[in-house]
């Protein structure tokens, strides 16, 4: 349904990237897990080492600088396959500036990964960040507020499903074109109920969508969970360049048509106001990310969360009925005229496009997979079921 949004809303949109920007510190801290072997990194202690970069609000830039003023939000950040930690260079000096405190496990870089190794790393790297709030010794002393959420791109995507399915001090999750692991996401993702933020690249070839992002999402039992397909995204955008990504991509992937900066600003548009809601209990985020929604024509997506009281319903001028549907749906306009109907799936694909003549149309879903469609008209958005 489209949404009407108020000026005061669009105030907020407009504003609300106003905001304290740090400078941003980094250091590393080799974690210890004693129960395992393998790893990362040394100096940790026995067992497996889990070598960590972390990117944090500083009083100046550079190298172990003290951390800002305050205590932050702590995101763990796990990589893709064959991918570096440095790679995802564009979300630590977005998310670190205003205000979070980034960790990037190292370990499971090679061809030859553990996938559930790494989800636990994940895991272990959230509740040690935890500790050195209260580690009188740490740089981090007094500077953890007490507020973790998992971030994870292609298999670290997978592996945070791994990791909060176990974890129960994760407050939220976001996987960037999340994929399928060995022991599965997608089973693991039945075990989450914190808010969960998938986020997709229509043209990505190197984990469809339909095999591994949809899947998760559609398994999450999350209180509050969206799915956003970034249209004409790929799969290796979320990160900078990085040969290996990039080469699987590009024997892979079709159809991409946006740039590597026009879907990394799409990410940030999004990611920070959701993390600024989950973590920081900022509503005027919460009502920023749902208003940007309904107007973004650079996505398409679903959800199952309410939005907020601040973003008033008009009736809408499109009915569809049954809803949900099976071999057939009949759209009916409020204003009868010569209408342009669009149709596509959750990928942005077009499924079919007509011009409607009057009020009434019936269009035969019979032999459409399975899935939520979206129909667009008369410059409004309503989605629909098929069964």
């Amino acid at each position: 349904m489209k949404l009407i949004v108020s000026s005061a809303i669009l105030f907020l949109i407009s504003t609300f990237s106003i905001a304290q920007s740090f400078p941003i510190g980094h250091t590393t801290i080799t974690f210890n897990d004693p129960t395992r072997t393998g790893g990362f990194g040394s100096g940790g202690g026995t067992g497996r080492q889990i070598q960590s970069e972390i990117y944090y609000p500083g009083t100046t830039s550079g190298e172990d600088v003290n951390v800002a003023s305050g205590t932050f939000p702590v995101l763990i950040v796990g990589h893709g396959f064959v991918m570096a930690w440095d790679a995802y260079q564009n979300i630590w000096e977005e998310l670190a500036p205003n205000g979070y405190i980034l960790v990037f496990p190292r370990t499971e870089g090679s061809f030859t990964t553990n996938h559930e190794d790494f989800g636990k790393d994940l895991s272990l790297c959230a509740n040690k960040m935890q500790l050195e709030g209260s580690n009188s010794s740490s740089l981090f002393f007094n500077h953890i507020l007490n507020a973790t959420a998992i971030i994870g791109h292609s298999m670290g995507g997978g592996a945070t499903m791994l990791a909060a399915s176990s974890n129960s001090s994760i407050q939220a999750i976001v996987g960037l074109a999340p994929a399928e692991t060995a022991p599965s996401a997608i089973d693991s993702a039945s075990n989450i109920t914190v808010p969960a933020l998938i986020m997709s690249g229509s043209s990505d070839g190197v984990t469809p969508p339909s095999d591994h992002h949809l899947p998760i999402y559609n398994a999450l039992n999350s209180s509050c969970k969206y799915y956003i397909s970034i249209t004409g995204g790929a799969h290796c955008y979320f990160a900078n360049s990085n040969f290996n990504c990039d080469f699987g991509e590009s024997t892979s992937s079709t159809g991409i048509s946006v740039t590597r900066g026009e879907q990394q600003t799409i990410l940030n548009d999004y990611l920070v106001k959701w993390m600024d809601y989950q973590l920081k209990s900022d509503i005027t985020a919460k009502t920023a990310f749902d208003a940007l929604l309904v107007s973004d024509t650079r996505i398409t997506y679903m959800d199952n969360c309410a939005t907020t009281t601040l973003i008033e319903k008009k009736e809408s001028t499109i009915k569809i009925f049954p809803n949900p549907a099976n071999n057939w749906i009949t759209v009916e306009l409020k204003s009868p005229q010569q209408t342009p109907i669009l149709i596509t799936n959750v990928l942005g694909e077009i499924i079919i496009e007509i011009t409607l003549q009057g009020n009434l149309a019936t269009i035969d879903t019979a032999h459409w997979p399975r899935g939520t469609y979206i129909l667009k008209a008369q410059g409004e958005t309503e989605k629909f079921l098929k069964l």
